[in-house]
């Protein structure tokens, strides 16, 4: 008699839910660990007093229907291999926990990318998804004149967004050239049900100026920022405002998969067809193997979950999953970077704000860790998440190496992890 299977699928978001309802439909025991206060992640984050999407409310349906464990608001802080099984370390609310593991799907999504310009770190200067997060937990935007600088799809529902909650959206500037959007745009009419909402998106905000080929050349204030300058390399304009929402695209959340050994490349996981990283039973789905999307990410967590309880590759599912794919890649060509916004720190602007080292403090010629110490740069609280990926892009210099905890945690759980070290729990939770 086969022993059921124990699957911990790490992140709630789409990739997540779908690797987790997948995996426990075929049999295997599921433990999904999420640090939300419910499944849906950051791109299906419920407003207050309101629910999730129709397409997440059908998800999160069939999640519920299996018999799943969820562990919500609680955060990973290491992962060990002890012999032919992974023991989790979890912390929810300072408390320490354990889940023993014969397979681990990463579904740990991403996070805004954030590029160093002057007057980047005054307050009220936050990121594209950052803004959407904070309305959506009742944060009031209302009567706030407000500019968006960044660059992919997400500046259409964050300006939307924003304009349906009485904000009053004054510019909305994309870094691509028109003729990559425009191509962009054009190629939509495969998808009518994207393009649709699109244009649904754009009319929430339309007196607004979508501006493309235009960036973000600098902000100013005092105590709080005052007003933006937008640029298209040829001419500048100043606007004032109240918020300033920057970011420039997103970043693969590939800590735990660095920590675990798997193999990273182009900043993304590498899988192979069923999302099995180079570790033997750690698969990865979802935005860590390469931003996509939704859609995407539902597939390969299908086929994760799928794979992590022991079942065989779906057709269907690759099929899905091979068109999905050409069209991340297609976006990633339309959004691409444009090298004016590697260059636009000056001296004195800061790099690393949890450790206040501005450019200038930067020799290009160092390493990364070289830097890290002479500088102290990536070792704040937020362990070079935010300066790490910006360096990425402005230097060249890759990932630095990770270690536990890879998140905040009490000294007593990681002491309590330790002290399991001698004593190997097999009970599945402790």
């Amino acid at each position: 008699m086969s022993k059921t299977r124990q699957v911990v699928v790490i992140g709630g978001g789409p990739a997540g839910i779908a690797a987790a309802s997948a995996a426990a439909e075929s049999g295997a025991r599921v433990t999904m660990i999420d640090e939300g206060p419910a499944p849906g992640g950051q791109i299906w984050r419920p407003a207050v007093h309101s629910h999730p999407p129709l397409a997440a409310q059908r998800w999160i349906v069939r999640l519920n229907a299996t018999q799943a464990d969820v562990l919500r608001s609680t955060s990973v802080v290491d992962i060990e291999r002890r012999n032919d099984r992974f023991v989790v370390v979890a912390e929810s609310s300072g408390n320490g926990r354990e889940v023993v593991a014969d397979a681990i799907v990463l579904a740990t999504g991403a996070r805004e990318r954030f590029l160093p310009f002057p007057g980047w770190t005054l307050p009220n200067v936050v990121g594209v998804g950052g803004a959407q997060a904070l309305a959506k937990n009742g944060v009031s935007f209302r009567g706030k004149r407000i500019v968006i600088a960044g660059s992919g799809p997400l500046l259409l529902p964050v300006a939307a967004y924003l304009a349906r909650g009485g904000a009053k959206v004054l510019a909305v500037a994309e870094q691509a050239p028109l003729a990559n959007v425009a191509r962009f745009a054009a190629s939509l009419w495969r998808r009518p049900r994207t393009l649709a909402q699109a244009i649904g998106l754009r009319s929430a905000f339309a007196r607004t100026r979508f501006s493309t080929g235009t960036w973000v050349a600098g902000a100013r204030g005092d105590s709080t920022v005052k007003e933006v300058t937008l640029t298209d390399g040829r001419s500048t304009r100043t606007l004032a405002c109240d918020v300033l929402c920057a970011a420039f695209g997103l970043v693969p959340n590939t800590e735990l998969a660095r920590l675990l050994a798997c193999d990273v490349v182009g900043g993304a996981v590498r899988t192979d067809d069923a999302q099995m990283t180079t570790i033997a039973a750690v698969y990865c789905c979802g935005e860590p193997t390469g931003i996509g999307g939704v859609d995407l990410a539902l597939v390969e967590g299908e086929i994760a979950g799928f794979a992590a309880a022991g079942v065989g590759p779906s057709e269907h599912l690759a099929a899905r999953r091979a068109v999905h794919r050409r069209e991340a890649a297609s976006l990633e060509r339309a959004f691409a970077l444009r090298p004016e916004l590697l260059s636009l720190a000056g001296a004195e602007t800061i790099v690393c704000r949890c450790e206040d080292v501005r450019w200038g403090a930067i020799d290009q010629r160092w390493s990364a860790r070289q830097a890290k110490l002479y500088t102290r740069l990536g070792m704040g609280a937020c362990q070079g998440r935010v300066c790490g990926a910006a360096l990425e892009c402005l230097l060249g210099w890759p990932a630095d190496s990770v270690r536990v905890p890879t998140q905040p945690a009490r000294s007593r759980t990681l002491i309590g992890v330790s002290l399991a070290n001698h004593q190997p729990n097999e009970q599945g939770a402790s």
